[in-house]
């Protein structure tokens, strides 16, 4: 079990820094969505914190990851995994399957992250393509993370602090399936509109 100290320096300074990047992706968003809707200018705040989370975090574990391991690196970063390891043991050290996902994750969902931002700034006629083909890509990540520890049953998992299990496992990993869903169903709704309002239009000038 861990102790009553456990929203200590280390965990607190994680928090903190995961709040200045939500904060700071939430200000950015906003701010490039000034003038439109409501529902765009929450889109744009969380591809924004999106984008700084995978290359912020996610891209120097990376890094460390490639060139050592979390377990025996610094920083504030290293800091922040190690925090985190202490729910999932496998991003302490070396896991080819969590390299692999993250090295996916930093080049093509913070890529596309990026370019759907552009897409939806500039009305750009791909904007739900990029992203449904993001959000598949999130969900997918999400899926290969945990699928393969659960069917070995779960023995990388540390379940018995609250803080692990319903911040670090659970807040912090099910926010990319919510969203990315919602964002999902979006633009099914969207299509669903150009359709019928393309079919509309088509039988009018027959």
């Amino acid at each position: 079990m861990v102790a009553g100290s456990e929203l200590g320096a280390a965990a607190g300074g994680s928090l903190l820094l995961c709040a200045a990047l939500l904060g700071a992706g939430c200000a950015l968003g906003l701010r490039l969505g000034r003038g439109r809707g409501a529902v765009d200018c929450g889109v744009l705040a969380w591809l924004c914190y999106d984008a700084l989370v995978h290359f912020a975090l996610e891209g120097p574990y990376v890094y460390l990851s490639l060139v050592g391991n979390i377990a025996e690196a610094d920083g504030l970063i290293a800091s922040l995994w190690k925090e985190y390891g202490k729910a999932d043991a496998r991003w302490l050290n070396f896991d080819p399957t969590i390299v692999s996902l993250e090295i996916l994750t930093v080049v093509l969902d913070g890529s596309l992250a990026l370019i759907l931002i552009y897409a939806i700034v500039k009305e750009k006629y791909y904007r739900h393509f990029i992203q449904i083909t993001l959000c598949v890509c999130e969900l997918y990540g999400g899926w290969m993370t945990f699928s393969p520890d659960w069917l070995m049953g779960s023995p990388n998992l540390n379940t018995n602090s609250w803080l692990y299990l319903w911040v670090y496992l659970v807040f912090f990993n099910s926010v990319w399936v919510l969203i990315p869903g919602l964002l999902l169903w979006q633009s099914w709704v969207e299509l669903k509109k150009m359709y019928h309002k393309g079919t509309s239009l088509g039988k009018k000038f027959r």
